[in-house]
C-alpha cells in the first residue's frame, strides 16, 4: 500500500462517498431546471479527502484526455481552486460541461483503486465544482459572427502565419479550437450549421442536465482568445470544402452523426412520431417548450412512447414528462441490465415517473380512426440469446407474443449516422456506413484535412470526441510548423 499512497497525507479519509442534492422530484418534473445541485464546498472537501492521491494514476489512464487528476484534487484538498482549474485546463478546455454529462463512472472513475473496497472518488463531480467555483464573474459578453460565405473571408486575419477552419461546433470542434487557440499564430474559424455553436451540447442534452448558459459561458471563453464562429453556415451546401481549402492552411471536420435512424417498420410515416433528433432539438435549442414565447411548435399527448435505452432516450422521455405528458413508456428489445444508458440517468427516469418496458420490441405503428396520427404500438416480446458483435445479449423474438401499448406521441430513439451533406459533396473516403475514414491522428484521405468524433467513430461520449479533437490538434501543429 505504501507504493499507492502518498505518506505526506495523513488526514483520514471518509469512506462515505458524498452525494449532491437534487432537486425534489415534484418539482423537477414541472420545470427544465438542472437536476444535480452539485456538491458544496464542504461536500467537495470531504470528497477530495477521500482521494488516496496514487502514485501510479490509474485515473488519469482512464481519462480520455489525460487529466492529471490526483494533482487536481490535491488543490482541492488545499482550498487551491484556481489551481486545481489550471491544471484541468490544461487537458480539458470545458470542464464545467465534461463535469456534467461524462461518464466518469465508465472511464476515470472505474479505474479508481477504491472501486476494489469501496466507491470510487467522484471526479466528475470534483471538476464541476472546481468549473463552477471559479467560473468567472466579469466575463464580458462575446459577439460571435454570424457571416455568410460571401462575408467570412473578410474576418480572416492576415497578421497570423496560419489559418485553421473547423467545421462544426460540437465537443470535438470545441476541443481542436482551444487547444490550437494556445497558439497565437494561428488563425481559427469555426462554421457552424445551426443559429447557436455548441453542436449536441445545445441541440441534443437538456437543459436539465446541461444548462446551456455553462455552454455558452465556455464558448464565450473560447472567443475572447480570438477564435471566430460563422454561423447559419452549412459546409457542402453553403461553402463547399474545396472552396475553403483555398483559404485555410488546414481543416478539422467535427460535425458529428446527425442523421437519426428509424426503426423501418410499417406505420412509421404517421403523425407525431419524431426521431428524438428532432424532438430534443426542438426542445433544447428552439426553445419549443417555452412555446408561445419562442415560436416553435412540438406535438405532445398524454401518453408518449420512447423507442431506445441509450442516453439520448432517457433525455426524450424525460423531456416528455416536463411537457406535462400524463404517461411515458420507454421501449427497449434488451433487459433492463443491458441499458446503455448512464445508471444516473436511469435512476433519475424512474424517480421522476418515466415506465420501463424492457425485453419489448415495436414491429409496427397503427393509426387513429381518421389515419394521420399514431394511436398505438404493436410490440412483441423479447427473450436474450446468444452475445451479438456488440458483446451483449442478443434480443429475440417470442413467437406469437405480441401485444400493443397505446400513444400520443412516438418518440424514436435507436442512433444516428453519419450527415451525408458534407461528406457526399468531397473526395474524402468513407467506410461502408459513411463515417469519414482516419488515421490514429484523425488525418483524413486528403492532405490537410482531419476529422474527429461521431463523424469518424460513430455517436460516442462528449469526452471521447474532445479527446479525439485534442490529438488531431497535436498533428495539426506538426503538420502547420513543418510546411
Amino acid at each position: 500500500m505504501s507504493d499507492s499512497i502518498d505518506n505526506k497525507n495523513t488526514s483520514t479519509p471518509s469512506s462515505q462517498k458524498q452525494r449532491p442534492t437534487l432537486l425534489p422530484v415534484d418539482e423537477r418534473v414541472c420545470s427544465f431546471s438542472e437536476v444535480s445541485c452539485g456538491y458544496t464546498e464542504d461536500q467537495a472537501l470531504t470528497e477530495a479527502m477521500r482521494c488516496l492521491q496514487c502514485k501510479k494514476k490509474f485515473c488519469t489512464s482512464g481519462c480520455p484526455v489525460g487529466i492529471d487528476i490526483p494533482s487536481f484534487i490535491k488543490c482541492i484538498r488545499e482550498k487551491k481552486y484556481e489551481d486545481a482549474l489550471g491544471i484541468i485546463k490544461q487537458y480539458n478546455s470545458f470542464p464545467a460541461v465534461c463535469g456534467r454529462v461524462c461518464p466518469q463512472e465508465k472511464q476515470c472513475e472505474s479505474q479508481c483503486i477504491l472501486n476494489k473496497k469501496s466507491n470510487s472518488i467522484s471526479i466528475g463531480l470534483l471538476e464541476r465544482f472546481v468549473a463552477d467555483r471559479v467560473s468567472a464573474t466579469n466575463t464580458s459578453s462575446i459577439k460571435i459572427s454570424n457571416q455568410s460565405e460571401a462575408s467570412y473571408k473578410d474576418s480572416l486575419d492576415n497578421s497570423k502565419k496560419f489559418k485553421v477552419a473547423v467545421i462544426g461546433s460540437g465537443p470535438s470542434s470545441l476541443a481542436v479550437s482551444g487547444q490550437l487557440s494556445k497558439n497565437s499564430d494561428i488563425d481559427i474559424h469555426i462554421f457552424e450549421a445551426f443559429h447557436r455553436a455548441g453542436g449536441v451540447l445545445v441541440y441534443g442534452i437538456p437543459e436539465f442536465r446541461l444548462p446551456k448558459t455553462i455552454v455558452q459561458k465556455e464558448i464565450d471563453e473560447l472567443c475572447s482568445k480570438g477564435v471566430k464562429i460563422h454561423l447559419n453556415t452549412v459546409i457542402g451546401k453553403s461553402i463547399s470544402l474545396e472552396d475553403l481549402q483555398k483559404d485555410f492552411d488546414a481543416i478539422y471536420i467535427g460535425v458529428g452523426a446527425g442523421l437519426p435512424l428509424f426503426l423501418n417498420i410499417p406505420g412509421e410515416e404517421l403523425g407525431r412520431i419524431f426521431s428524438a433528433s428532432d424532438y430534443l432539438t426542438r426542445n433544447n435549442l428552439m426553445y419549443a417548450y417555452r412555446f408561445p414565447k419562442y415560436d416553435t411548435p412540438i406535438a405532445t399527448g398524454d401518453r408518449v412512447c420512447v423507442i431506445g435505452g441509450g442516453n439520448v432516450a432517457m433525455d426524450a422521455a424525460r423531456t416528455a414528462l416536463r411537457l406535462k405528458s400524463k404517461k411515458v413508456t420507454l421501449i427497449y428489445r434488451r433487459s433492463m441490465k443491458e441499458l446503455p444508458a448512464r445508471a444516473e440517468e436511469v435512476e433519475h427516469a424512474i424517480e421522476e415517473g418515466v415506465e420501463f418496458l424492457p425485453l419489448s420490441a415495436p414491429v409496427a405503428f397503427e393509426s387513429d380512426e381518421e389515419g394521420i396520427y399514431v394511436k398505438r404500438v404493436k410490440c412483441i416480446k423479447m427473450e436474450l440469446s446468444e452475445p451479438d458483435a456488440s458483446g451483449r445479449a442478443r434480443p429475440v423474438p417470442v413467437p406469437g407474443s405480441e401485444f400493443y401499448v397505446d400513444t400520443d406521441v412516438v418518440i424514436v430513439a435507436i442512433g444516428s449516422s453519419a450527415n451525408p451533406i458534407l461528406t457526399s459533396s468531397s473526395n474524402l473516403s468513407l467506410n461502408k456506413r459513411g463515417y469519414i475514414e482516419t488515421d490514429e491522428s484523425g488525418a483524413t484521405s486528403i492532405k490537410g484535412i482531419w476529422a474527429g468524433g461521431d463523424i469518424v467513430t460513430g455517436a460516442a461520449t462528449v469526452i471521447a470526441a474532445m479527446g479525439a479533437g485534442k490529438k488531431s490538434a497535436r498533428a495539426i501543429l506538426e503538420y502547420l510548423h513543418n510546411k
